[in-house]
């Protein structure tokens, strides 16, 4: 929310009972709320035309011109704005009605204090969720990071600290975080920025080609070795190489690399002769390094040497407020690439979106929006439109008689239905190989 909303947002409470007025003012007042009155419809129209309200209270039965024609003018005329409508002669029909016509909450009289909180807070939520997906988001000084939440935030700061000088740098993470996002903004944030940025993924090649691959290889040096050929470290020279997957070296291909953050020198596969490089190292794991350190997995020399500075960088499921700006920011990109008009996230969509866990972090965020913007057909997405393991369903008796490996099964499954059975993104998710989730999926009756 902007600093005013922080503060309180205001509320206009139109009735044709001046002794309501009073009573609802004085307690929406009392927590922290802007308020206004109106006595009648007229009167509100007139206020809405002066002051900037965030939520209309409305009566429904009131003389000349009722409720529902108060919630028809707002959604007509003032798009960001919430309304929740009161009544005394509450009906099924009513409720629908009013829903209809625009207000997002349905107040029958009587009500308690309690009810009207909640009530507000609800329709201020709402409000707050649609205008974050409104904005325009910011480029530049946000390196393309998309997000406004205070875990964020404090990235954006760390980020601009990193960047500002050469320090070895860990970021840490869980899978599909977005770890490599934030070492490009590092990269591309500081002097070294005209020179390259060179992600090499340790995991993904095997010890044995891992030191040729990081420091090149000298015609000769093994059986293959046809030509000499430069490494990672003398391409990202003057600039940034990103270990990513650290955790996955071996501890010998450790002890190298510890030689090159201690004397900045390389020395290729096959030869004698060592070479200066100016590179500077990020590092990034979805595992807990300490740890390993203690079981003797990592060195703890080079875990020290890594640790200068340190970006956590959060999951999706605690970047609450980030979710609906994230799915907002795909939809909008993966339609446009599809030629289609962009949909509209309902209500209940969001709220299976906001309390789903987010496994696979951003990267399964963006793997759903990709499947969205090219599945739906209609201007608004349903929690229908959903994979089913992300819907709201009634709490059901959960079953105690499955073993651990049925319900591994059944998750391994959902993520597999998330990414539309691409083995790599849904090992990824995992943060398992590929060779773990095939023998899984053997096990289960899938491969």
């Amino acid at each position: 929310m902007s600093a005013k909303e922080a503060a309180g947002a205001t509320i206009l409470i139109v009735d044709d009972s001046a002794f309501t007025l009073e009573v609802l003012q004085r307690n929406l007042v009392s927590e922290g709320y802007r308020v206004f009155s109106a006595i009648g419809a007229a009167q509100a129209f007139e206020l809405l035309e002066k002051e900037d309200v965030d939520l209309v209270i409305t009566d429904l039965k009131m003389p000349d011109v009722d409720g529902m024609t108060v919630v028809r003018h707002v959604r007509e005329n003032y798009r960001d704005m919430e309304v929740i409508m009161m009544t005394g002669y509450a009906t099924v029909e009513s409720a629908v009605n009013a829903v209809k016509a625009g207000a997002q909450e349905y107040l029958p009289k009587p009500f308690t204090d309690e009810e009207l909180f909640g009530a507000v807070r609800r329709a201020l939520e709402k409000l707050k969720l649609r205008r974050l997906s409104e904005e325009d988001f910011p480029q530049g000084e946000n390196w393309g990071i998309i997000g406004k939440s205070n875990g964020i935030r404090q990235i954006f700061r760390i980020i601009r600290k990193a960047s500002s000088t050469y320090a070895n740098t860990l970021i840490s993470g869980e899978s599909g975080t977005g770890k490599e996002l934030v070492a490009r903004a590092i990269h591309y944030g500081s002097t070294r920025a005209s020179s390259p940025f060179v992600p090499v993924n340790c995991g993904a090649i095997p010890d044995s080609l891992l030191e040729s691959e990081l420091f090149g290889h000298i015609k000769g040096a093994f059986t293959g070795a046809y030509e000499t050929r430069a490494g990672f470290f003398q391409t990202a020279d003057g600039g940034t190489i990103f270990l990513d997957e650290i955790a996955d070296m071996g501890l010998s291909m450790q002890t190298k690399l510890l030689r090159v953050l201690q004397d900045r020198e390389i020395t290729m596969v096959g030869s004698r002769k060592s070479q200066k490089v100016d590179v500077r190292i990020i590092a990034a794991t979805n595992k807990d390094l300490y740890e390993m350190v203690r079981r003797n997995q990592f060195r703890e020399d080079l875990y020290y040497r890594l640790n200068v500075i340190v970006i956590n960088v959060i999951p999706l499921r605690e970047r609450d407020e980030d979710i609906i700006l994230l799915c907002r920011w795909f939809i909008n990109r993966f339609s446009a690439e599809a030629g289609r008009k962009t949909p509209d996230f309902s209500a209940a969509v969001i709220e299976d979106l906001k309390g789903y866990y987010w496994p696979g972090n951003v990267r399964e965020l963006e793997n759903l929006m990709q499947r969205l913007a090219v599945m739906v057909d209609s201007d608004i997405i349903e929690p229908s439109d959903l994979p089913p393991y992300m819907r709201f369903s009634a709490p059901r008796p959960m079953r105690l008689d499955r073993t651990l490996a049925e319900v591994e099964g059944e998750y391994i499954k959902n993520v597999l239905d998330s990414v539309s059975g691409n083995k790599t993104k849904a090992a990824e998710i995992l943060a398992i190989d590929r060779k773990t989730l095939r023998e899984k999926l053997k096990k289960i009756g899938m491969e």
